[in-house]
């Protein structure tokens, strides 16, 4: 892993981010959508972040290290960490964090995992 600044992936990360906000604020009532689209682009945005600022040689374990990065944020979830914390419902640590454990965030995640890993074999990116 070595520091190296990406446009393309910065600018897809702005574009995911624009669409997770757009998610949570005007399709917020779209269950679906705000459920399980925005559960499954949350791993791709943090990939892609990630790989704007740095060159990881081995995607698939960068994957890996992003999948269980969401599963340990959710297990945090699971323990009501954002509680107990004492941060306010509404506040920005408070959504980031969540306080809400489910099993279908998990299944999320894999998937938009799984999405980006074929999405790299697919068009051969290493």
């Amino acid at each position: 892993m070595e520091f190296r600044f990406s446009l393309k992936y910065f600018l897809l990360s702005l574009l995911i981010f624009i669409i997770e906000v757009v998610i949570a604020t005007i399709l917020k009532d779209w269950y679906f959508v705000r459920a399980f689209v925005g559960d499954i682009l949350v791993v791709v945005l943090v990939y892609t972040l990630i790989n704007s600022f740095f060159d990881y040689r081995n995607k698939n374990k960068l994957l890996f290290f992003v999948f269980v990065f969401a599963v340990f944020v959710e297990m945090l979830q699971y323990f009501k960490l954002a509680e107990k914390l004492g941060f306010p419902k509404g506040s920005p640590a408070y959504i980031i964090i969540g306080n809400y454990f489910s099993w279908e965030d998990i299944l999320c995640y894999a998937i938009g995992c799984l999405s980006v890993f074929f999405i790299n074999k697919i068009f051969r990116i290493d």
